[in-house]
């Protein structure tokens, strides 16, 4: 954006106020902050003079403190950030990375159990399956077992067959294959 005359004032106020506010003296006015060397890149260098000596100037470490303490309101005054406003001699006041609230190594060793777990789960719950499926089929076996009648021919005892309907008796089924016709 174009920088005039009321961004000027803009940001010599917001230099006062970071003096003011560092030093909780009312003396720093927006008359006190001088810019120097302005150019059209919107590069320049200012200073701040003491307001009850008016000659003297504010020492930089101050002025550096004020607007390191500062720093976040004047870059929302301008609308800018610590990579587009950028003040020589003056560190930027990055944000501290940000950690989770619990330790990632944490994170991964729930991850682990879990599936451990639900591993052990799933083999008690299938062996449990597994011993209720044979214990139906001993038991099916065994009332099948019971409801087959022994027969006795010729003094020898013989099972009943199963003469359902539908039910092919093989002994037969190899004759009619035998004399079919082509």
């Amino acid at each position: 954006y174009a920088w005039d005359a009321n961004e000027e004032y803009l940001f010599k106020a917001m230099v006062a106020f970071a003096m003011r506010r560092y030093s909780s003296k009312s003396t720093t006015q927006i008359s006190n902050v001088l810019l120097c060397n302005v150019t059209d890149r919107v590069s320049f260098w200012f200073v701040v003079t003491d307001s009850s000596k008016n000659v003297t100037t504010v020492p930089g470490s101050e002025v550096e403190a004020a607007i390191r303490m500062n720093r976040n309101r004047i870059n929302s005054a301008f609308l800018l950030s610590d990579k587009t406003l950028q003040f020589l001699k003056i560190t930027s006041t990055l944000s501290p990375p940000v950690e989770p609230s619990t330790p990632v190594w944490l994170i991964v060793f729930g991850v682990v159990l879990c599936l451990i777990v639900a591993g052990i789960v799933f083999l008690v719950v299938s062996g449990i399956q597994k011993h209720k499926k044979k214990n139906k089929e001993s038991t099916e076996r065994e009332n099948l077992e019971e409801k087959v009648e022994v027969t006795l021919e010729n003094g020898i005892p013989c099972e009943a067959l199963d003469l359902k309907p539908g039910h092919i008796n093989g002994v037969f089924a190899a004759d009619d294959e035998r004399f079919t016709s082509l």
